[in-house]
């Protein structure tokens, strides 16, 4: 694969003289943890088509929540079937029947934000009337049948028994949230599942709690989004390239209901992620400062994909808008910031973080 020219074989751009120098004959290692946020993971799928393009781009690890579960479950099966194009394509299959399952559905971007490119989610008197149910009713009360159309969305999609094989070729790690106890459960190995991915992904004010041997699961935003630690103590590579689509920063102050709520939801489901950083950036400074002896704590190499400002432009309904339109103009998001990064970047992978942890998350 020619790299450093400005175009390679594929047509795609090429990553500079310093990436092909550095990646000629060298695969470098990177474990993924991979942000929940609803149809903005399609802006995940995006990073994941362009990083399965690099040749000389290996993963061991994915640790990931809700969206960012059902991206990384995809993913893994893909990967284990047929390779990088195979988990380019199931990515592309899954998505597609979100996109035909919204078709059904109220939640459309009128014409005029289709021409002009402003994909966010037309309100409607339909989805004005469910938002308004949810506050005031549970799911289990106007959802008694427990009807969740992602669940055989989730199965088309993935053979659960491929990713129990010894052959699957990544670590998998899906965090969810024990109702009872608030501590986070990370489903591995055995227990991937189905109603693993949707207990990942369960908004407790849309869907029943998923039960799993007798407990009860709500979305892993709440305790880790994603949570890093099974990446760390599982893992052998040392780099974690952090996917995000939840922005940390908000230049604006949210005024009315709706942009309040988000953003709480928002510092919500980051608040996992900045503790876990604290911790890294005091490892890191205990191991850079020599402080430590032997390999008794690993070394972290800390990489973020991400376009807060891009995702601040998005309204907060957009998180429900699965048109197809609105996932492909995400996906291509996806794929520039993955490549962007990718040609800034890729020399640090195995040597250095590319991101400052305490500037961005402490």
């Amino acid at each position: 694969m020619e790299i450093g020219s400005a175009r390679d074989a594929a047509g795609r751009p090429g990553l500079g003289a310093d990436h092909e120098a550095a990646s000629s004959n060298m695969v470098r290692i990177v474990n993924l943890a991979l942000q929940g946020g609803g149809a903005h993971g399609a802006f995940t799928w995006g990073v994941l088509d362009r990083l399965l393009e690099e040749e000389n781009l290996a993963f061991e690890g994915l640790s990931a929540t809700s969206a960012g579960a059902m991206n990384a479950a995809v993913f893994a099966y893909g990967l284990t079937v047929g390779g990088r194009e195979g988990a380019r394509k199931a990515l592309t299959d899954y998505w597609k029947r979100i996109g035909q399952m919204a078709t059904l559905g109220p939640l459309q971007p009128s014409l005029i934000d289709k021409i002009t490119g402003n994909y966010q989610l037309t309100w409607s008197p339909v989805f004005s009337a469910m938002n308004l149910l949810t506050r005031v009713l549970s799911p289990y009360q106007f959802n008694p049948a427990n009807l969740n159309p992602l669940r055989e969305i989730i199965e088309q999609s993935i053979d659960f028994e491929v990713l129990k094989r010894p052959d699957c070729p990544v670590k998998l790690f899906l965090s969810a949230t024990n109702v009872r106890t608030g501590k986070v459960k990370v489903f591995a190995g055995e227990e991937i599942s189905a109603a693993a991915v949707l207990a990942s992904a369960c908004i407790p004010t849309v869907f029943q709690a998923v039960e799993i041997d007798g407990e009860a699961y709500w979305d892993g935003g709440y305790m880790g989004n994603p949570a890093l630690f099974p990446l760390i103590y599982n893992c052998k590579a040392p780099d974690i390239v952090i996917v995000h689509i939840n922005p940390l920063i908000r230049k604006e102050v949210p005024r009315t209901a709706d942009e309040i709520s988000n953003r709480i939801d928002e510092i919500s489901f980051n608040s996992s992620l900045m503790r876990e950083m604290r911790a890294v950036s005091f490892v890191t400074r205990l191991v850079t400062q020599h402080r430590i002896v032997g390999e008794e704590l690993p070394h972290v190499l800390i990489h973020s994909i991400a376009d807060d400002a891009f995702m601040e432009s998005l309204s907060s309904t957009s998180k429900s808008n699965a048109d197809w339109c609105f996932l492909t103009y995400l996906r291509d998001q996806g794929r520039k910031c993955a490549g962007d990064w990718l040609a800034k970047n890729f020399v640090k992978i195995g040597l250095e973080s590319s991101v400052n942890i305490d500037t961005v998350y402490l």
